[in-house]
């Protein structure tokens, strides 16, 4: 059984039982993923899906709108944490504009999937109408279809759109049945008066539609594009058997709303960091998940995905690299 004997060939390299620690659960992890016990991480992809928020117009972030485009530009040249990471740690990076508000010149290294120019503001109205959602979570895939050509098999999402924290509070209030209030954090970094906003705010547009909803409705109704396009990606990386590097708190909650309709998806997803947004933690644990790094980050970007990428190389190098005690002649304890 592959099970155990991932489990024999981890337990008996030159170390103490258990010495390396998650490291030990995470290699045989991806040697489950991918059926073997001398497994590949094999071109690195990185994905950052970009779009607008309507819900940002009501002043729910310390920043204003147009930031997200200015971001993607940043992104494009190269000039982002994300991209520095990524560098630094040989990941491919792709930048899709999902439903940024702006007309992007032609010619930039940006991959056009825009449904439409910002969801629109869930106070008035759903975030997207069923047609917009369904286009999202298609375009989400095309771009993960297209990166597994490339002989993909390890993939990170990283997202950036101002108000993308809120609609993702909304999310995770809906797919769990609790209070808005225990789902709001900080966000971008606002003071105390800007977060009781931002809570004043996010009641009144939970309480704008009080019948329960099936996921997908959740995530239409408060999502984001850029969210619905995560959760296709998601989708398509578990469809191709892919590792799923899990960024912050805006990843995790797309991926509930993948792993509530197929639990399954759990199984190939590595979540990277624990992020400083106040549910991050909590979400985590209704999923039942341990995350690699606590740094504090709250960026977004999928920067929490490039910096554990080199403890998942440590994973699999060691699980194919270190002696075992009887490879290096060394006596096992008794």
């Amino acid at each position: 059984m592959l099970s155990n004997e991932l489990q024999h060939k981890i337990d008996f390299k030159t170390k103490p039982l258990g010495a390396l620690g998650h490291l030990e659960h995470l290699a045989h992890k991806i040697g489950m993923v991918q059926k073997t016990t001398t497994p590949k991480l094999l071109n690195p992809h990185m994905v950052v899906f970009a779009a607008d928020h309507g819900i940002a117009t009501a002043g729910v972030s310390a920043y204003p709108q147009e930031v997200t485009y200015q971001m993607v530009m940043n992104f494009i040249g190269g000039g982002a944490a994300i991209n520095v990471f990524c560098r630094q740690h040989g990941i491919e990076i792709t930048i899709v504009d999902a439903g940024v508000n702006f007309d992007f010149p032609e010619g930039l290294n940006l991959v056009d999937k825009k449904v439409r120019k910002s969801s629109r503001n869930i106070l008035e109205e759903p975030a997207m109408t069923v047609e917009e959602y369904q286009q999202a979570l298609e375009n989400g895939r095309s771009v993960v279809a297209g990166i597994v050509k490339k002989g993909c098999n390890i993939i990170g999402f990283g997202e950036m759109g101002i108000g993308n924290t809120s609609a993702s509070s909304l999310m995770m209030s809906k797919l769990f049945d609790i209070p808005i209030t225990n789902c709001i954090g900080r966000g971008t970094g606002l003071n105390d008066h800007q977060l009781q906003n931002k809570i004043n705010i996010l009641t009144e547009g939970i309480e704008k539609y009080p019948a329960s909803m099936s996921e997908d409705e959740i995530a239409q109704t408060f999502g984001g594009l850029e969210i619905a396009q995560m959760i296709g990606a998601i989708k398509e990386a578990y469809h191709h058997n892919m590792l799923i590097m899990v960024d912050g708190f805006i990843a995790t909650v797309s991926v509930a709303a993948a792993w509530k309709k197929n639990p399954e998806i759990l199984n190939n997803c590595i979540f990277c960091h624990v992020s400083d947004e106040n549910a991050h933690l909590q979400l985590l644990g209704l999923m039942r998940e341990k995350a690699l790094l606590n740094l504090n980050l709250r960026l977004g970007e999928g920067t929490g995905c490039a910096l554990a990428y080199p403890l998942i190389q440590s994973a699999v190098n060691f699980l194919n690299e270190m002696s075992s005690f009887e490879d290096a002649h060394i006596s096992n304890k008794e």
